[in-house]
């Protein structure tokens, strides 16, 4: 259903999402900017069965079950169908993920794959209240020094990556906050931000209005997953508590309320076509509400959310906007995410200069 009129050539069938790869060189030249990417997720397969293999784990994990076999081939290990296994694919990776070295090699893999992909500035999610689910004993802090370390290895090529902290809303406001101290005390320290993840629908964003409220005292940023898993009304509550971006946010289309609420606060959506389509929150067969949303007047950004576990990559994202949508809204999408940034006003026009464009004025409206 084209709910504001704004569909026809320009749609995006959800079926397209998993088949489209591009090796257009337009697309592979392309500056491109990571605003909504977990490092977890980006772990390529081979690493992974390495590191379950190292640590006599399966590939698979089931909650208060008995060890379950799992594939061994790489390109099996991601294979899932709907959001609650890919969950449970994420909490094997993070199982897989046991010491400060395996962190670092995470990181290090990352940035050269990055670098492949012309990736030019990143800000990346990190979950460290899932690591010590499962490794109670692991040093958080250690831990997330060890990737900023490699993470700054791409500073040689003029790349900036830096990490944003999620507050895992299934593990309670206590522990959110213990999250959000941890951040704090790495501020400074390649941590800008924090952001709110997990299950959208039983942990409403008001639940952690003090944690949040805390980290902008503390100098942090804030973003919140919403309008994922849960409706438009969980993107309304993530900017009630002071949410700058929204992750996903794309059932905001729901509620032209709320569609008008991103508009008028100029809040951008990270928007992850494959994703979306892979976890089920664009139905198949649907048009995706991407096209919908920017026709509305709100600032929308493309990512790869968790690109190896969804078998896509920023690139391939970048692809399928440009293939439906042409590449001057392609484009727009990338300069989107140069302004909704969180790098300092120097720092972001000199970014938007790399991109090929022309700085913005500091004091207008984002």
């Amino acid at each position: 259903m084209d709910v504001l009129g704004y569909g026809g050539s320009n749609a995006f069938p959800s079926e397209t999402f998993e088949t489209m790869r591009s090796t257009d060189p337009a697309i592979a030249s392309l500056p491109k900017i990571h605003l909504h990417c977990h490092l977890e997720g980006s772990l390529r397969a081979e690493t992974f069965v390495d590191l379950a293999r190292h640590y006599g784990l399966s590939t698979r994990y089931r909650p208060g079950q008995a060890e379950v076999p799992g594939p061994t081939d790489p390109a099996e290990v991601y294979r899932f169908s709907g959001f609650p296994e890919f969950l449970l694919i994420f909490a094997a990776v993070s199982r897989a993920l046991a010491s400060p070295d395996d962190y670092a090699r995470l990181a290090r893999e990352f940035v050269a794959d990055a670098l492949a992909q012309n990736v030019v500035y990143g800000e990346l999610f990190i979950s460290p209240s899932v690591w010590s689910f499962f490794h109670r004993e692991l040093d958080l802090a250690a831990t997330i020094r060890a990737m900023v370390s490699e993470l700054r290895a791409s500073r040689a090529h003029g790349v900036e990556l830096a990490l944003i902290v999620d507050v895992t809303r299934n593990f309670g406001a206590e522990s959110a906050m213990r999250t959000a101290r941890l951040a704090a005390s790495l501020a400074g320290e390649g941590v800008i931000g924090i952001g709110l993840g997990g299950d959208e629908a039983n942990f409403p964003p008001e639940l952690f209005a003090d944690v949040f409220s805390f980290a902008r005292a503390q100098g942090l940023r804030t973003v919140a997953h919403a309008g994922e898993a849960a409706g438009a009304a969980s993107v309304q509550g993530a900017i009630a508590i002071g949410a700058e971006r929204i992750g996903h946010g794309v059932r905001a289309i729901e509620d032209l309320s709320v569609v008008a609420l991103l508009r008028e606060r100029g809040i951008a959506l990270e928007v992850s076509p494959t994703s979306n389509a892979r976890t089920g929150v664009v139905p198949a067969n649907a048009e995706h509400p991407l096209h919908q949303l920017d026709a509305s007047g709100v600032r929308v950004t493309i990512d790869a959310d968790d690109p190896a576990i969804f078998g896509t990559s920023i690139s391939q994202e970048y692809a399928l906007v440009a293939e439906r949508a042409g590449m001057a809204t392609l484009q727009r999408f990338i300069a989107n995410a140069a302004d909704a940034s969180f790098l300092d006003p120097e720092a972001k026009a000199a970014l938007r200069g790399r991109l090929g464009m022309e700085p913005r004025n500091p004091a207008a409206k984002l």
